[in-house]
């Protein structure tokens, strides 16, 4: 396999451009894409076609994802779109091997050159050997995308039903604490923390949050604060009132708060999701970094209906949420799937030059 830098791989190889925040929204034409992904969306976009995204700085200095379509790319992501010769999704899988963070410069705010990215060299195989990894890898991702836009809808429709029952615009008749327990995190002692499975889950912020649940990293042999298995995890730090569901029982840092209500916990998921401009309010104007404490959060106003009212709504909510979790544990075995079988196509472990790309994407549009 010949061996080719990133700027020979790439017809073009740039970062984005900033976009004012007012100009960011939660809705809109295009999606706004940085270095960690989606931010929001704008009514232009300055990218349109196929690439590999590559976060150059902060936290996400390194990450790796694929991108299809119109969008806006902020100047913390950097666009590499391939030639002809070369497949831009495979070279987002490729990419992503690579821990591209080390590459981050040793300052306060870490950040990745588009020089430095450029010449970085790669084995690139043929252009067919490409397109048959991609359609195996692909169909996984591909997957995963449906589960989470068919969450996506779900929690949409559960949001409906409980504004229609218990519409947070009516007068506040009682705060979070009437109808739920909170525990603030405390973060562990640092040497505790691993990633071998010892000991407790831990999450020290949003940093692990997904879609709806959180995806496992670290662990500590020292755990402080507990949330337990359904509790709604809130971000308290900013952005403040970022919401996961907790997937088992597990330790939470300064980072998160967790919110319980025993029997009523769908109920009190879709009345924290309902809270969320009041709790932006909590959110730094860009001089203050934003934050909320244990007595705010217990004392966050908000409408409820009767005992009978929110027995009800529970009873409603509750199977959306069991399908929203069945959906995630489907789409978290996919993504094992994918990253075991991810090192093994590249190195060529996994053989797959027999493979006919006709007949593979002909059983894929089957499934």
């Amino acid at each position: 396999m010949p061996l080719l830098s990133l700027n020979e791989i790439c017809i073009k190889l740039r970062s984005g451009k900033s976009i004012p925040s007012v100009q960011v929204s939660r809705e809109g034409l295009y999606p706004v894409i940085g270095g960690n992904g989606l931010r929001g969306y704008a009514s232009e976009y300055n990218f349109d076609g196929e690439c590999a995204v590559i976060g150059r700085q902060g936290a996400a200095c390194g990450n790796v994802r694929y991108f299809s379509g119109k969008c806006y790319m902020t100047e913390h992501a950097v666009i590499a779109e391939t030639t002809h010769s070369h497949n831009a999704r495979y070279l987002a899988y490729l990419l992503s091997m690579q821990q591209l963070g080390r590459l981050s410069g040793q300052s306060a705010q870490p950040g990745i050159s588009v020089k430095m990215l450029g010449m970085q060299r790669f084995d690139m195989p043929t252009l067919e050997y490409q397109r048959k990894v991609v359609s195996i890898l692909g169909a996984l991702d591909d997957k995963i995308l449906v589960n989470s836009r068919i969450n996506d809808h779900l929690a949409e429709m559960a949001m409906m039903l409980f504004d229609s029952e218990c519409p947070q615009a009516n007068e506040p008749n009682a705060v979070l604490s009437d109808v739920a327990e909170i525990t603030m995190g405390q973060s562990p002692s640092g040497s505790s923390y691993n990633e071998n499975g010892h000991g407790e889950v831990f999450y020290q912020g949003r940093g692990e949050f997904g879609s709806f649940f959180p995806r496992r990293h670290l662990f500590t042999t020292e755990p402080k604060r507990m949330a337990r298995e359904g509790d709604i995890l809130v971000s308290v730090r900013a952005p403040v009132g970022d919401l996961n569901i907790a997937a088992e029982d597990c330790c939470i840092g300064r980072g998160l708060a967790a919110i319980h209500s025993g029997s009523n916990q769908s109920f009190v998921h879709y009345l924290m999701r309902a809270q969320k401009r009041q709790l932006d309010t909590f959110n730094g104007d860009g001089t203050v970094f934003g934050s909320i404490n244990g007595k705010a959060l217990k004392e966050l106003s908000v409408y409820l209906p009767s005992n009978d009212g929110i027995a009800h709504l529970q009873s409603l909510l509750e199977p959306i949420d069991a399908m929203i979790r069945r959906n995630d544990d489907e789409m978290q075995a996919l993504e094992q799937l994918r990253d075991a079988l991810l090192p093994k196509l590249m190195s060529g472990e996994i053989d797959i030059s027999r493979i006919d790309l006709r007949q593979l994407n002909g059983h894929l549009v089957e499934s």
